[in-house]
């Protein structure tokens, strides 16, 4: 679907993708996705996220080596996660999910909007709640949870199409 307002083509373009090139990722588009994510709103702008961003190729290996399924040729990827205890305010720090979720996406869609392709790997996150061995490998402090897994990179795939959404019927209660 095209649009003409730049946000919501980003939005409805954006697709997953699975299969990347050997290409390595600009540092200086890295460094404008942290910078991307950081932007997005938390509550009470306590922003109790951590960013890792992974480009070494020996080191990506190994992660892939410990997962399940972790079989994507991404030459970077960023791990979002968050710190529950890292806000002053007590009732900020039950919000953490959702500020990293809007950090995640804010991610997402400033990838595609750079020539970049992307894909939020869930099953990465699953597997290292589950072996919290992984989450050390890669130097991630214990008090932080990993919300989110990003494999970045340019596309070994041309895709003709968006995929398919599913179709959502919305319930409005209108006054």
């Amino acid at each position: 679907m095209t649009h003409p307002n730049p946000v919501l083509a980003a939005i409805f373009q954006r697709r997953s993708v699975r299969k990347y090139t050997d290409q390595a990722v600009e540092t200086e588009k890295l460094e404008v996705l942290l910078q991307a994510a950081m932007a997005a709103p938390s509550a009470m702008n306590c922003k109790p996220w951590e960013f890792v961003v992974i480009t070494d190729a020996a080191k990506l290996e190994q992660c892939r080596k410990r997962l399940i399924f972790g079989n994507r040729n991404a030459p970077a990827a960023i791990l979002v996660c968050g710190n529950p205890e890292a806000s002053a305010n007590r009732a900020a720090k039950h919000f953490w999910v959702q500020d990293c979720s809007a950090a995640t996406q804010n991610i997402l869609l400033a990838a595609h909007s750079m020539g970049l392709c992307s894909c939020l790997i869930g099953f990465a996150v699953v597997a290292m709640k589950r072996d919290r061995s992984i989450q050390r490998f890669i130097g991630i402090p214990a008090e932080e949870e990993v919300h989110a897994v990003i494999a970045l990179g340019y596309s070994d795939e041309v895709y003709q199409r968006v995929a398919g959404r599913k179709k959502v019927i919305p319930r409005y209660f209108e006054g």
